[in-house]
């Protein structure tokens, strides 16, 4: 579009600039909370985005070639939820004047999944610039998989409006070096560059040169002096669409709190509400002559525009669609389905089955798994924090991604956990692609905020963790997990998965592959342990009897009797638990135990999530409550566990951190033993008695 033609009418324009600002008034002024100043300064930006820009409809907000919208900067809500009911999507002005109130569709940040049109969850800083590269990535991975001559059915671009906190975040700097790295063209950052932070102007913490930061990082950079500049924010979009080669970073100068006579450029607009007589001077300092929560006609009718010139774009989508559709049949049903999120059936049929008794590091079933797994999942895409020969993550034949060259299914994503799992999420909302991750289990704490989120907004992102316990050895205390486990199951929505033997780990992964709305965990073994009889659909039910009180045989016979039907006639006198490398010693301790008379059952455990969302039957007949004599068994903390043992019970765990030295001599020193175990189950038969 011409220069000259661009803004046809200029007070119309900024009629509807000023509409985005109104409303922030308004809704904050009723809610009586919130963050005014972001929208009131970046106003400008949101407008030329969603008027003149973006490409989507918003009659079918998840049209697969739809531009994406990050605001990275989710504390200034009310600029995404103005734009979204402006521009038609299904936000009512209701929910505008109920913004931040129980039960609205219009919440202090945005929620993906909980208000149309929001396609992350933001307002941890620096999470939606991080994620925003994962969507560009995903594009770019897409659009090398399905397209072909002629036929781009996989073109579109991601936007995001960062603030000065974003970018002061070290996720953020990850991700943008990533990005960098990687030359994701069709990611377009807008830099809210207003100077300040709650603290106060920026330059108490933050004064590095952030457009040369960029540069360096491979970006293209430009700088706008005005944020009020529609012209000028226009003209550099329409750059940074040009650039095909590097991300985009547009560094545009904004006033926080724009128009307010008393509060524009300070602190105090940041997080408080103007205030009832600095809101009507500063609608009077804009010309916002029109009552609370209404929109000038004109302006509407501008603004909703956007529904029109979607459904066109998504109908001529459509019709390439089509046409590609009757070239390219088998590509365009794989496409479809991947970006529905539906598996094909038999998806797991190649999975391996291990014979009971020879041994295998878990890590090392993970990736026959994920080697099993790839053959018939297309979506299956994912890679290691500079760790892929320690975890086990390489898909064979696969390349890796890079700049210019994005069709291979293996990332390298570099010492970047926090990033990677930020990236996974964006790869994972983007659609059609399940993402996995990997890295040692200690390093779950670089990631976790990242992983919270993953949580949150219910993404099905699978996280491999490998050197589980303090098992892994030499490396020592700083490499050897102890609470990990423990604060990962603290976190809502999350199912963690420690599977015993490589049995468990083939179900493992399928079972987090078929839970597409909830992030998943899997905790896996450096060292070899012993395979098991694991019952078709053992890990589904998250715990199982692996050895039954009163059967014959032990380990070597393939573990006694394992059930998940258990016989509710038989009571034992003392039931073992245990996850991961930890279910051999109950093995072992029940062998002993039984020789001693002592009816015992050994329930292996691999998720607490799972078997907690089991039937109470179920659940009952696996721990039935007539057994108060229980000792779980987990090279990790206890805390936790005193829901499955009760107050009679005793865990073996780990409550100090660990020691450098081979694994198999750490475990005996903190108490792994069979002896230890069968002393632990003598004690609590004694309390119970």
């Amino acid at each position: 579009m011409p220069d000259a033609d661009f803004l046809a009418d200029p007070a119309l324009s900024q009629r509807s600039v000023n509409a985005v600002r109104a409303l922030t008034i308004d809704a904050t002024q009723a809610a009586g909370d919130g963050h005014p100043g972001m929208p009131l300064g970046a106003a400008a930006m949101g407008y030329t985005l969603f008027a003149h820009t973006m490409r989507y409809d918003p009659r079918d907000p998840t049209w697969a070639n739809r531009d994406r919208y990050v605001q990275s900067a989710g504390h200034g809500s009310m600029l995404l939820y103005s734009l979204l009911h402006l521009t038609g999507f299904e936000l009512p002005m209701e929910e505008l004047k109920r913004y931040r109130q129980w039960g609205s569709l219009t919440p202090g940040h945005p929620e993906h999944g909980h208000t149309v049109g929001v396609e992350t969850t933001t307002g941890p800083l620096g999470q939606g610039i991080s994620t925003a590269v994962g969507m560009a990535l995903a594009e770019a991975h897409l659009a090398a998989r399905y397209n072909r001559p002629g036929f781009d059915v996989v073109d579109h671009h991601t936007y995001v409006i960062a603030s000065d906190g974003d970018l002061m975040e070290g996720v953020a700097a990850e991700a943008s070096s990533f990005a960098g790295h990687h030359g994701l063209g069709k990611l377009i950052v807008l830099y809210d560059d207003n100077g300040i932070s709650i603290d106060g102007p920026t330059s108490i913490t933050f004064t590095e040169d952030v457009p040369a930061r960029y540069r360096a990082y491979g970006w293209h950079v430009q700088t706008i002096a005005d944020g009020n500049d529609v012209l000028a924010l226009r003209r550099a979009l329409t750059a940074a669409r040009n650039e095909t080669t590097r991300p985009s970073l547009i560094a545009v100068r904004t006033v926080i709190g724009y128009g307010s006579p008393k509060l524009a450029g300070t602190s105090k607009v940041h997080g408080s509400v103007l205030g009832a007589e600095e809101a009507e001077a500063t609608k009077a300092n804009l010309g916002i002559d029109w009552p609370a929560f209404t929109v000038p006609d004109d302006v509407l009718r501008h603004m909703r525009s956007a529904v029109a010139r979607g459904a066109e774009a998504r109908g001529a989508w459509q019709a390439l669609f089509e046409r590609y559709r009757a070239a390219n049949p088998e590509l365009a049903a794989e496409f479809e389905r991947v970006t529905s999120g539906e598996l094909p059936e038999g998806f797991d049929a190649d999975l391996p089955s291990y014979p009971v008794g020879k041994s295998v590091a878990t890590r090392k079933a993970s990736l026959d798994a994920i080697n099993a797994l790839a053959k018939h999942l297309p979506e299956l895409v994912g890679g290691s924090a500079d760790l892929a020969g320690s975890n086990y993550t390489d898909i064979v034949g696969e390349t890796a991604m890079r700049a210019g060259d994005y069709a291979g299914r293996i990332i390298h994503f570099g010492i970047r956990e926090h990033a990677m799992a930020a990236i996974a999420n964006g790869l994972n909302l983007h659609g059609g692609l399940r993402p996995f991750v990997a890295t040692f289990l200690i390093f779950s704490d670089y990631l976790r905020p990242s992983l919270r989120l993953s949580a949150l907004m219910g993404q099905g992102v699978v996280y491999d963790f490998t050197h589980d316990s303090i098992a892994l050895g030499g490396d020592g205390p700083t490499h050897q997990p102890i609470g990990e486990l423990a604060a990962l199951r603290a976190i809502p929505g999350l199912d963690v998965i420690r599977p015993a033997d490589a049995n468990e780990t083939a179900q493992a992964w399928a079972s987090a592959l078929r839970s597409s709305s909830r992030p998943t965990a899997l905790a896996f073994t450096r060292q070899n342990v012993p395979n098991l009889a694991v019952p078709a659909g053992a890990v589904a039910r998250g715990a199982y009897v692996l050895a039954e009180a009163g059967a014959s045989g032990g380990l070597a016979e393939g573990g006694a009797g394992a059930t998940l039907t258990p016989d509710p006639s038989v009571v034992p006198d003392l039931i073992l638990i245990g996850t991961g490398s930890e279910v051999q010693l109950c093995l072992a301790a029940r062998d002993a135990l039984e020789a001693e008379g002592v009816r015992t059952r050994v329930v292996s455990l691999p998720s607490f999530e799972v078997f907690a969302r089991q039937d109470a039957g179920y659940r009952a007949a696996v721990l039935p409550s007539a057994t108060r004599a229980r000792v779980a068994v987990e090279a990790g903390a206890t805390f936790g566990w005193e829901r499955y043992t009760g107050d009679l019970g005793e865990v073996v765990g780990i409550d100090r951190f660990g020691a450098s030295a081979p694994g198999d001599i750490v475990m005996r020193e903190y108490g792994f033993t069979k002896e230890n175990v069968v002393a632990a189950a003598r004690r609590t038969l004694a309390r119970s008695s």
